[in-house]
């Protein structure tokens, strides 16, 4: 721990981190005055100046304690990699870097958590504060686009055309790893029994592989969403003053003037009701309705692939050798065209050359396993 909070001397580690700290936010400073002044927005322009003085309160908080500790304050410059985004903003734009720069901050999200100065100066929420806020600067310029919590989530939820293509892709998984397990099986002919059992082993599996990543996927998305919805609630109670500043950059890195975003935010902040969801739309990008159900994405992602693998096993139920590799190679064929020719519907692709696409690449996935298994089975004499 630092001096204030043991009464003793800054150790050798403190000083290297003081002047880490220091370092770092020299750069955020120079970077947010470097990307206002590529600028041309004046609403943003304001934003990047308002985030270059919370950086450079910062700074001051570092070299303060460099100073307690008895030590020389660094004259640090701006990083290569600063000096290389100023130049990227001030020739393309601040829309080309705006993806680099969200990814810097959300990576230092967590860089003063367990700073025991910083915490005292408040500054893990501005650290989050700026995560958050950069993240709907880069929505903004990327045409909407943003990161969004909800995007890492169990690809198979969504609504309407969404549903569909995930529909189509979970089923399609199931039909080409299972006709490649049983056309490998089959290669090395140790029987009709025994490409059945393992081509229904391997559908449970894979479809209980699925599930359980799913169940895994949505309910870590849904426990992240809680606790940054706890995180919210409590800066709302502590700390409203910082949150109607924070609502009101958010609204002027949509555009809006700063006088306008500030009505905005106060009339949203004032009624407590609306006033955290408002906060969770707006600062995290999605509401609680949009979390999702852990159960609901398991039991799909279980059924969609089951789906999938078990259209390449059912012949296998009522024959074996040649019969069983062209009866399953055929249904399997069948549905893969269909399977591509569906995606046609999203990606605007003409019917035949998806299907044969789709077709193609299955049979040929089938084709390199059904090979393997009879080299080995040939190798082994099974």
């Amino acid at each position: 721990m630092a001096q204030a909070e043991t009464g003793r001397r800054p150790t050798r580690e403190d000083i290297a981190r003081f002047r880490s700290n220091l370092r770092d936010e020299v750069d955020g400073e120079a970077l947010y005055k470097m990307l206002a002044a590529a600028e041309k927005n004046a609403s943003l322009k304001e934003v990047f100046l308002r985030l270059a003085e919370s950086e450079s309160r910062h700074r001051a908080l570092w070299e303060e304690k460099l100073r307690e500790a008895g030590e020389a304050v660094p004259r640090y410059r701006p990083s290569w990699r600063v000096r290389s985004l100023g130049w990227l903003a001030r020739r393309f734009g601040t829309g080309v870097v705006a993806p680099i720069v969200t990814r810097m901050e959300v990576a230092a999200t967590g860089m003063y958590d367990n700073q025991p100065e910083a915490v005292a100066a408040n500054l893990p929420a501005d650290e989050r504060s700026h995560a958050r806020l950069f993240r709907e600067i880069g929505r903004s310029k990327r045409g909407g686009e943003g990161l969004n919590i909800a995007q890492i989530e169990g690809r198979h939820r969504g609504g309407t055309g969404n549903a569909l293509r995930a529909a189509v892709l979970g089923v399609n998984d199931g039909l080409v790893s299972n006709l490649s397990l049983v056309m490998g099986l089959a290669g090395a002919d140790p029987g009709r029994s025994v490409v059945f059992v393992g081509g229904l082993a391997g559908l449970l599996a894979g479809a209980l592989s699925m599930a359980l990543g799913e169940w895994i996927s949505v309910r870590s998305s849904a426990e992240a969403f809680e606790r940054q919805m706890a995180v919210e609630r409590a800066e709302l109670e502590m700390m409203p003053e910082e949150e109607e500043e924070e609502l009101t950059l958010i609204y002027q890195a949509k555009g809006f003037p700063r006088d306008e975003a500030k009505v905005m935010a106060k009339r949203i902040l004032a009624n407590p009701e609306t006033a955290l969801d408002t906060l969770a739309r707006e600062e995290l990008g999605m509401s609680a309705e949009e979390v999702g159900n852990a159960w609901i994405a398991a039991v799909t992602s279980f059924v969609l692939f089951t789906v999938g693998a078990l259209i390449p096993l059912v012949p296998w139920l009522f024959t074996g050798g040649v019969g069983g590799v062209a009866a399953s190679g055929v249904a399997a064929g069948i549905a893969l065209f269909l399977a591509g020719a569906v995606t046609t519907l999203f990606t605007g692709r003409g019917v035949l050359f998806s299907g044969s696409r789709m077709l193609v690449f299955g049979l040929a996935a089938a084709a390199i396993t059904f090979a393997i298994g009879r080299a080995i089975g040939v190798s082994t004499g099974v």
